[in-house]
This record gives C-alpha cells, sequence and structure tokens, in this order.
C-alpha cells in the first residue's frame, strides 16, 4: 500500500471524529436558546410558559401578554422570586 493511501484511511475517521467534538461544544456552550415556548399555562395562581426545547420555565404575563422575569426550572422558585420582587415594590416608600 502506498503512503497516501494509509493516510487517508486514518484522516477520514479522525476528520469525523473531530467534526462530531466540535459540534457537541458547541452545543453545550450554547445550550438551548428557549425558542419555542409554550402557551401560557396556569398553576397555582401564576401563569407561565415552558420552552418545548429544554423545559424550563418562565413567569407570564397575561395582562401585557408577554413573559418577565428569569428563567427556571421550577415553578416554586419564580413564584418565590415574583413574591419577593412584589414585596420590595411594597415596600418603597413613595
Amino acid at each position: 500500500m502506498s503512503e497516501d493511501k494509509k493516510k487517508s484511511r486514518w484522516l477520514w475517521p479522525l476528520g469525523i471524529t473531530a467534526t462530531g467534538l466540535t459540534g457537541a461544544v458547541v452545543v453545550l456552550l450554547r445550550g438551548c436558546w428557549h425558542n419555542k415556548m409554550s402557551w401560557p399555562v396556569s398553576a397555582q395562581g401564576y401563569t407561565y410558559q415552558v420552552c418545548l426545547g429544554c423545559g424550563i420555565k418562565r413567569l407570564f404575563d397575561e395582562k401585557a401578554f408577554r413573559a418577565y422575569g428569569p428563567y427556571r426550572y421550577d415553578l416554586n422558585r419564580l413564584i418565590a422570586w415574583d413574591r419577593g420582587r412584589q414585596q420590595e415594590s411594597y415596600q418603597r416608600p413613595a
């Protein structure tokens, strides 16, 4: 076998492996961009949306018809965040 054919035999799998690893790193670093959010869902007196890609939740304001606040996987943490935000606004002097 010639030297060129030996090199091309191992370069092909090496190239595929490098491409696959690069793709995996990009997905890990980028994560989900939450492009596909569900319609608003109500539970425990709050309305929220769920990302259909990763399952993360975000509170939703029905009056303004827009999402607000941080993204969290735990709905109870989102509710606690919102309650804390509401208490801060009540405690501020006018």
